[in-house]
């Protein structure tokens, strides 16, 4: 209770300054006009142990300082402004509710190790072989068109040879004899080269001769 404490005669007064290393807050006490150290109270847990609040006022707590031989004691420390009890508080839960935050994301992460960074180096380049594309494309893409053969005609190419086998294939008929008709090794006759061709017939007739 802070009414046991003699408040109107303070055995010290100056000013208090909160820092962080790492996990662990620091109440520094501090001379307000050198700033030399008077007291360190370490804080791993709050609430906590090292930091306690007083049950009849607000403004007034009980902190564990610590020398550099690890001697503690507590002693009570007051606010004359209400503002600034509770900005005393605030701080320390900011600082333990960031240190809950980066151990959630610890634990979240489990790989700790380094990340692989597939970024390209300053300088660095790559190498594209762009020819074999274009062989690929050109093979599928620009497929020559088959040469005509005479009168228009498309000429396909021979069939294929099919398995070989210790049968004769069967002789073809000779050729039809028409009556009064004799056999000659040409049938038909293919017209000569140079020969003139035979007039090709109209294919309009009389629309030609049509007005408009």
């Amino acid at each position: 209770r802070a009414a046991e404490w003699q408040l109107d005669q303070p055995a010290w007064s100056g000013r208090l300054r909160i820092t962080a290393r790492g996990s662990t807050a620091f109440i520094r006490l501090e001379d307000k006009s050198s700033g030399e150290l008077f007291a360190q109270a370490p804080v791993e847990q709050f609430p906590g142990i090292a930091v306690e609040s007083v049950t009849d006022s607000s403004r007034y707590f009980v902190i564990r300082v610590e020398d550099e031989n690890g001697r503690r004691a507590f002693i009570g420390v007051g606010f004359m402004d209400r503002g600034d009890a509770f900005d005393f508080n605030v701080a320390l839960q900011d600082h333990f509710k960031w240190v809950r935050q980066q151990s959630e994301l610890a634990r979240q992460d489990p790989d700790q190790g380094p990340k692989l960074d597939l970024g390209f180096k300053e300088g660095q380049t790559i190498k594209l072989n762009i020819a074999n594309m274009k062989k690929k494309e050109g093979a599928t893409g620009n497929a020559r068109p088959r040469p005509a053969g005479p009168g228009g005609l498309t000429l396909l190419p021979p069939p294929p040879a099919g398995r070989c086998s210790g049968e004769r294939p069967p002789s073809l008929p000779g050729p039809a004899r028409l009556p009064g008709t004799p056999i000659t090794d040409s049938v038909l006759s293919w017209p000569q080269p140079g020969a003139p061709a035979a007039p090709a017939a109209d294919a309009w007739g009389d629309f030609a001769k049509a007005s408009g």
